[in-house]
């Protein structure tokens, strides 16, 4: 194991935790002499490390975030397609250890069972090392390219003022054409967003959606009270 934990970074003071990470119940089925516990109960408890690395970084990297946006970019980061890539750029697959029917049926490159051991790998360092150890494995190797993926999905105004105003029950948002300027191939459109029928923001474009998205930008700035609070008609949530 120690070509693994060097492509892991990381020395395992408990080898036996690395070895039931890898370990699937097909395996321990097929072996009960030797005792061997699987992957399951480790997946179980690294996928809740996971998720709170995760949540962690998005609180601190994306403060103008909502919770219901943190929640769905958080789903994002940590799907099955994000740890299947982080398993075969470490070739979890060759270490796994594997019954002969799920061996046959290609459970090496299955993505759930890549993405499950990923979350046991998480387990087994966070129960060896200690949280820290555990988050610095998830930021190097899971979260490596979080920073450009959450940008990426923090861009988009009007969805983040619709969730904004949300919190509020029985709040609306109409978008308004304020007017148009210039030759039909070289056109700025300029846009106005109301909330609750009280204009929020304006923003212009070169096209209608453009636009809009720059209204929606400008209400939100105009609505986030200090503390990060909507801010309705004069009454702030506290």
């Amino acid at each position: 194991m120690r070509e693994l934990e060097e492509k892991l970074q990381y020395r395992f003071r408990d080898p036996t935790l690395l070895q039931m990470a890898l370990t699937h119940s097909s395996y321990t089925n097929e072996h009960p002499h030797e005792q061997a516990a699987c992957y399951e109960r480790l997946e179980f408890l690294g996928d809740a490390v996971l998720g709170l690395t995760a949540a962690e970084l998005l609180y601190a990297w994306s403060p103008e975030l909502p919770e219901g946006r943190m929640t769905r970019i958080r789903a994002e980061l940590v799907c099955e397609e994000s740890l299947c890539s982080t398993a075969r750029s470490l070739d979890i697959g060759r270490w796994m250890r594997l019954g002969k029917g799920e061996e046959l049926s290609h459970g090496r490159e299955r993505p759930s069972i890549l993405a499950d051991m990923v979350e046991a790998l998480i387990a087994a360092i966070y129960l060896d090392g200690g949280s820290e150890a555990a988050a610095d494995f998830i930021r190097r190797f899971v979260l490596h390219n979080a920073a450009d993926r959450i940008r990426s999905r923090s861009v988009d105004n009007k969805t983040m003022l619709q969730e904004l105003v949300q919190q509020q029950p029985g709040s609306t948002i109409r978008y308004e054409l304020v007017s148009e300027d210039g030759p039909d191939h070289d056109k700025r459109f300029f846009y106005r967003v109301y909330v609750n029928d009280a204009a929020a923001g304006e923003g212009s474009g070169r096209s209608k959606k453009e636009a809009e998205q720059a209204a929606a930008g400008a209400a939100l700035g105009a609505l986030a009270g200090e503390n990060g609070c909507p801010d309705y008609g004069g009454r702030k949530e506290t």
